[in-house]
Parts: structure tokens; C-alpha cells; sequence
């Protein structure tokens, strides 16, 4: 059978087909683990559990994707701590962000968008070419902390001083 005959082009189109959907199903259920560990990490840190803090029912976080191949990519994923005060210098990443505020509250601005708090349990993205252009902790007095997931071909240095 040859790659021209119709039923075998059929066979392969369904299963990229499959395979494609395989994949963003896979990168939305790692998206979900990943916050919900987020999550058991910041009740733990602040003492609470499940049964003393309810939760919401719904999307913590809803964004579109960039249209792109994410061929020979990765998702590293690191906790940025931010000490009281703390003012990061503008820099932008390789590929996309999703972060999630673990605890306390950060101060973000990323080209294109209005500068923002972002809060305990809440998510922001930053699209690919954009630059962080403020990013600190919004008390001077309490530390906070988030989980960046970054998503960028492999092998790539995956945060850059200065705009895009």
C-alpha cells in the first residue's frame, strides 16, 4: 500500500488528526496538574487544606493559544521568588508563559497589556515576543511567589535581559 492510496492518506490524516488533539489535550491536563499542585503548595505554605478553604468550581485561568507548531518543544516550569520590595528588571522569554501566583501579590506589566496585580491563585500569560516590562512584589513588607511555565523549543536560553 502506498502513501498515494486513499485509504492509507485517510488512515494517516485521522491519526495526526488524533495525535494533534492528543497534544493539546496533554499540554491543557498538564496546565491543570501544574496548578493544581500550585495550589496544594500554597495551602500547604499557608497551613490551610481543601475542607478549610473551598474552592470555586470553574476555569481558574482561560487564554488562547499562540497558532504555532510546538514541534521540539519543552515546558520548564521554576518557582520566582520575590522578597519584599522586590522590583524585577524587563526582560523577555523565549517561546510563551503561563505563572500562577502561589502566594502574595505581583505587580505585572507585559507589552500590549495594562499593568496589573496579580493575587493568590490567579494565572496571567505572557504571549511569545512580548517583554515583561514590570514585574515585582506588590508589598513591601510580605514575600511572594509564583510558578512560571515556560513553554520554548528546546536547547533555547529561556530568559533574556530587555525588551523583545
Amino acid at each position: 500500500m502506498s502513501l498515494s492510496d486513499s485509504s492509507c492518506s485517510a488512515k494517516f490524516s485521522n491519526w495526526y488528526n488524533q495525535a494533534m488533539i492528543t497534544r493539546r489535550d496533554t499540554l491543557a491536563a498538564a496546565i491543570a496538574l501544574l496548578c493544581e499542585l500550585g495550589a496544594t503548595d500554597a495551602q500547604t505554605r499557608n497551613g490551610t487544606t481543601a475542607q478549610q478553604a473551598p474552592r470555586a468550581t470553574g476555569p481558574v485561568f482561560k487564554h488562547d493559544l499562540p497558532n504555532i507548531t510546538m514541534e521540539d518543544w519543552e515546558v520548564t516550569v521554576n518557582y520566582v521568588d520575590y522578597l519584599p520590595g522586590r522590583v524585577g528588571q524587563p526582560h523577555h522569554h523565549a517561546g510563551f508563559v503561563l505563572a500562577y501566583v502561589l502566594e502574595g501579590a505581583i505587580v505585572t506589566k507585559i507589552s500590549g497589556q495594562e499593568e496589573r496585580t496579580h493575587r493568590t491563585g490567579e494565572m496571567f500569560f505572557e504571549p511569545p515576543g512580548s517583554t515583561h516590562e514590570v514585574s515585582s512584589n506588590a508589598s513591601t513588607t510580605e514575600p511572594a511567589k509564583l510558578l512560571a511555565m515556560i513553554f520554548a523549543k528546546k536547547g533555547v536560553q529561556l530568559t533574556m535581559p530587555g525588551p523583545a
